[in-house]
């Protein structure tokens, strides 16, 4: 009997598309059942696409969120109107990388001075990716290296928070752990058997990496320099506290595409 594309389920349909080409074959049946099990369609297809950029899984790292894909965008137009020539980002907690392989994919790097002319004021990204899971490195320099980042226009670095960090940046983009394990009931199954908790939870209220990072962050902020960090829109209050207790002088919170609370811009 000839099996149709119409009868397969839409994840099955998406994982035929884009692992598959179209053509179903005895490993896509594999496939299939590791689906119908429960695992994430991106693991079973091994990339997640990321503001361009195709973000390899095959660590089984955090899947990219479109709610973090929403916020690294407006950093990424934020950064092409920035008037220095050359601007360093750090991507802390890193994950996959995506945030800073977006970054550093979607701004262009520094012109030799040769080549720059009329347009010397086009700025060039340069990106510290930092993680304390060397699982996390090993994707990192994957996906660095599959969508054809130039070596010189990034380091990787085993660090647990700033621990390992001497430098300072223009723009600090943290996605830490931050849901609350109290709220671990209301997470789905798929996601806590297949994704790594490590890159999921901060403590019982969810803050726990959010106030190491926050402790320390601003000593690695340049002048005029941003933090962007990702939140439970619950911790919208909490977050608004520790920065008044670490000195921060200006903050901005703002909504995703769901209307809520997700990530605070801080200067």
């Amino acid at each position: 009997m000839k099996i149709e594309k119409k009868d397969f389920k839409k994840e099955e349909q998406w994982l035929l598309k884009e692992k598959y080409f179209g053509k179903p074959n005895k490993q896509f049946y594999k496939d299939v059942k590791r689906l119908e099990k429960g695992e994430p369609v991106d693991f079973v297809i091994g990339w997640k696409e990321f503001l361009g950029c195709e973000i390899d899984l095959s660590k089984k790292t955090l899947i990219p969120r479109p709610e973090t894909e929403f916020w690294v965008l407006r950093v990424i137009d934020e950064i092409k109107k920035y008037k220095i020539k050359k601007i360093k980002c750090l991507d802390i907690f890193a994950g996959s990388g995506c945030i800073g392989v977006a970054v550093l994919a979607n701004v262009p790097g520094l012109l030799p001075a040769s080549t720059r002319g009329a347009r010397r004021r086009e700025a060039g990204a340069t990106v510290d990716f930092a993680d304390n899971d060397k699982r996390c490195l090993a994707q990192i320099k994957i996906n660095l290296k599959n969508n054809s980042i130039k070596r010189g226009r990034y380091n990787v670095i085993k660090s647990d928070v700033f621990a390992k960090i001497k430098d300072r940046y223009d723009f600090i983009l943290a996605n830490p752990p931050y849901i609350p394990t109290t709220r671990k009931s209301k997470i789905q199954k798929s996601v806590l058997k297949y994704e790594p908790r490590q890159a999921l939870f901060g403590g019982k209220d969810g803050m726990q990496y959010i106030k190491k990072f926050l402790s320390r962050a601003k000593n690695h902020l340049n002048t005029n320099g941003k933090i962007y960090m990702e939140f439970d829109y619950i911790q919208k209050k909490g977050i608004e506290k520790l920065l008044k207790q670490y000195g921060y002088n200006s903050w901005q919170f703002f909504k995703d595409q769901y209307g809520k609370y997700r990530w605070v811009v801080v200067s």
